[in-house]
């Protein structure tokens, strides 16, 4: 068989020529655009030609880059749709690794994996459980749900939801210590649920936000009442009827749904950031994936 160049090297020639920039590249592949640009002097070093015209941040294909680019594109995509063939041809021997943090797992992924399940039933499924920052490329996860847009900027975030906060409780718990017009600033203090979200985030909803949101000067301390680290939690401490919940829309929902917990206020309090996905750029063409990524939005 004739000599072969590192096929790293090709590929990342082949996404800076296709892109324009080695930034751009990078972004595309994972990598940092120092490692792209060592990739193609690598490949310029075995074929013994420039394949770029390298100006500031700016790059240009050279007479020998324009000719191996189109064969090089093509030889590529025939890898992948060979890839894609075999393994959609033997979907039950693969493992759709989804990675997302605890409060969204069961009361909002869980329902939509039937969906999922209904098109590939032998499709082993992997869900784990974890907080951001996570290496998607070292622990193979396929897609990665977070809160923000901000964890992963070699990625593209593709926004799912932007979720709401809103007041609820159990429908017997206001019938011992609400009112007939839902006024919660009647409520004594130490009867409201807390969310301490850690000190990584600033754009967790709170009770202060709310009473803001309404123009009331009334603010529950937090220091009084039950407190915890997990708005899933706190949803849970409500449904059990010990207090009034600052609830998640998205974990709340099938417990306001069943009737477990009412909204006490029409008003909710949009959450800071929105829940988004990610998925690395090799993984895009998978059907599985795209087939989640359909459900998730």
């Amino acid at each position: 068989m004739d000599r072969l160049p590192p096929l790293n090297a090709v590929k990342a020639f082949e996404v800076a020529a296709r892109m324009g920039s080695f930034v751009l590249a990078a972004a595309e592949l994972g990598v940092s655009a120092a490692a792209v640009s060592q990739q193609v002097r690598h490949l310029e070093q075995f074929l013994e030609r420039k394949l770029f015209v390298r100006a500031g941040n700016r790059i240009t294909l050279t007479d020998a880059g324009h000719a191996i680019f189109p064969q090089t594109s093509r030889a590529l995509n025939d890898i992948a749709a060979m890839t894609t063939r075999i393994l959609e041809g033997d979907l039950h021997s693969r493992r759709l690794v989804i990675s997302l943090p605890f409060s969204l797992a069961e009361p909002w992924l869980a329902p939509k994996l039937s969906a999922l399940l209904e098109v590939y039933p032998h499709l082993a499924i992997d869900i784990r459980v974890e907080d951001d920052p996570v290496d998607l490329v070292r622990h193979d996860i396929d897609i990665r749900v977070s809160y923000g847009d901000y964890h992963y900027p070699g990625l593209e975030a593709v926004h799912l939801v932007r979720d709401e906060a809103l007041p609820v409780c159990t429908p017997e718990f206001w019938a011992t210590h609400g009112n007939d017009t839902f006024n919660l600033t009647q409520i004594p203090q130490n009867l409201f649920i807390h969310t301490h979200w850690g000190a990584s985030y600033a754009s967790g909803p709170t009770w202060h936000d709310w009473f803001s949101l309404i123009a009331s000067n009334y603010y529950p301390d937090p220091k009084q009442g039950v407190r915890c680290g997990l708005s899933s939690l706190s949803v849970s401490l409500a449904r059990l009827g010990l207090g009034i919940a600052l609830g998640h829309r998205l974990i709340a929902q099938a417990d306001l749904d069943a009737g477990r917990l009412i909204a006490l206020s029409p008003v909710s309090l949009p959450l800071g950031h929105p829940y988004c996905a990610f998925v690395p750029a090799a993984k895009k063409s998978r059907k599985d994936i795209n087939l989640m990524m359909g459900l998730l939005r």
